[in-house]
């Protein structure tokens, strides 16, 4: 792994250990840091857009989370040669568009990141018809691609963030087709 990639990578492992000590430290203390979670059109909820990808319910949230996220960051830096402003740019995105046009709910893991970065990775292969990013859309589409479709539609009695996954790959998808070049 070239030194350039490695200083890429390790900010990857800082944002997953700051996710899981968020989570540790939420289990041991008796305090909801849930609370300051995504709350669509309320001041209170503005802070979620940046709080949001580290807040989880459960470990077991985390690790549903941690898993695809760590595979998709290390694709995104492996492939992209200014990639941490692309991913913030989805961050962003994505917790824009919920606190507008998301239900009425508290809104919290990284899911919408996860969703966020598959599009952008398939879009970015879609447009550039290059070698590599068609690789990477295509491994993309064949991991997470039914994720990705099941996962954007409404389920309006579940505690899933739905509309996170589902603005989470609208926001990929704009970021990919600004960032990218069309072949």
């Amino acid at each position: 792994m070239s030194t350039a990639l490695k200083k890429q990578a390790y900010p990857i492992l800082i944002l997953l250990l700051a996710m899981w000590l968020v989570r540790i430290v939420d289990a041991v203390i008796p305090i909801d840091f849930n609370q300051f979670g995504l709350l669509p059109r309320t001041l209170r909820g503005l802070v979620g857009i940046g709080l949001m990808p580290f807040l989880h319910a459960s470990f077991g949230h985390l690790i549903a989370n941690t898993i695809p996220l760590a595979i998709l960051l290390g694709l995104t830096i492996a492939s992209r040669h200014r990639a941490w402003p692309i991913i913030v740019a989805i961050v962003i995105g994505n917790g824009v568009l919920l606190w507008l046009l998301g239900r009425s709910a508290n809104h919290i893991g990284a899911s919408g990141l996860v969703f966020g970065l598959i599009a952008y990775l398939i879009t970015v292969g879609v447009r550039e018809k290059h070698p590599i990013s068609i690789t990477i859309a295509l491994l993309v589409g064949i991991l997470f691609g039914g994720a990705l479709l099941t996962g954007i539609l409404p389920r309006w009695s579940s505690v899933i963030s739905w509309d996170g996954h589902l603005f989470g790959a609208l926001s990929g998808l704009i970021v990919g087709i600004t960032t990218s070049r069309s072949r």
